[in-house]
């Protein structure tokens, strides 16, 4: 049965929807069946698949407000064994028309589990905001992998985060856990930079990723082209770094296929 995992933190700008795209790309690449449910009415991690608002004909909307079937929204991607269930603005309706439904918090559940059944992974990018759209994020998944951006700010975030997790799980959610914590935007050129990995591995040493997403230029264009950066430059340090990324996280879901001299093949297979 596949894992739901929401990616979240209450701070924007931590890479969040970054990681979202590229983890899922890269876990596709390594031959995981995933989905990927953009859940923020900016509806960036469908752009930056490549999905512009204007094409998209049904959304995660549809499905939360009309009840339309999860199933149909389904859009397979360009990218190997990657599926997205897209948004678009219109999503923000959703925020005001779940106020009155019943069990509004678990809405989203409702319509995730009866896909469980079809993918190794779902993965939600959640809203940078603690709204009823987010915690029915929370409430669906199974656990929260947190991106924390490497700097001073994003640590203030992650202890908000945490108390939010807290009270999503003793209200809705009882077996919500913390997948893991991932750093990001790492500029080795920076001490703070330094300084902020090695606060947050003592403190969080055991929820840490040892895979650190570095700052990369082609991180940042990818984005612009519609592709994950596994798709746009597969040879780039950013690509490395996602892929590292979810072979770590596979192993940590005792679910790695792959030993690392074969994933180090693999990525040079891949670039060829």
């Amino acid at each position: 049965m596949g894992k739901i995992i929401a990616i979240a933190n209450q701070k924007g700008g931590v890479g969040k929807t970054t990681t979202a795209v590229n983890l899922a790309a890269a876990l596709g690449i390594l031959d995981k069946k995933v989905l990927l449910i953009d859940s923020d009415p900016q509806g960036n991690a469908s752009s930056g698949l490549g999905y512009k608002e204007e094409d998209i004909k049904a959304e995660l909307y549809d499905s939360l407000i009309s009840g339309e079937g999860m199933e149909d929204l389904i859009i397979q991607t360009d990218s190997p064994n990657l599926f997205l269930i897209p948004s678009t603005i219109e999503l923000v309706g959703a925020e005001i028309e779940l106020v009155n439904a019943e069990d509004r918090e678990y809405k989203l559940k409702a319509c995730l589990d009866p896909l469980r059944e079809s993918f190794d992974y779902i993965i939600i990018d959640c809203l940078p905001s603690l709204g009823i759209i987010t915690v029915n994020a929370l409430t669906a998944a199974d656990t929260v992998l947190i991106p924390v951006q490497c700097e001073i700010y994003s640590l203030e975030g992650l202890g908000k985060l945490k108390n939010t997790i807290q009270l999503v799980k003793e209200n809705y959610n009882p077996i919500l856990e913390i997948e893991g914590i991932v750093l990001s935007m790492f500029d080795k050129r920076l001490r703070m930079a330094k300084m902020v990995v090695n606060h947050v591995k003592e403190l969080l040493s055991d929820t840490v990723y040892d895979t650190i997403i570095h700052r990369n230029s082609k991180i940042g264009e990818a984005p612009g082209t519609g592709k994950s950066i596994l798709i746009y430059d597969i040879s780039s340090k950013g690509a490395k770094n996602f892929l590292n990324l979810a072979y770590e996280f596979l192993e940590n879901n005792n679910d790695a296929e792959y030993s690392k001299i074969e994933l180090t093949n693999r990525k040079k297979t891949i670039t060829k």
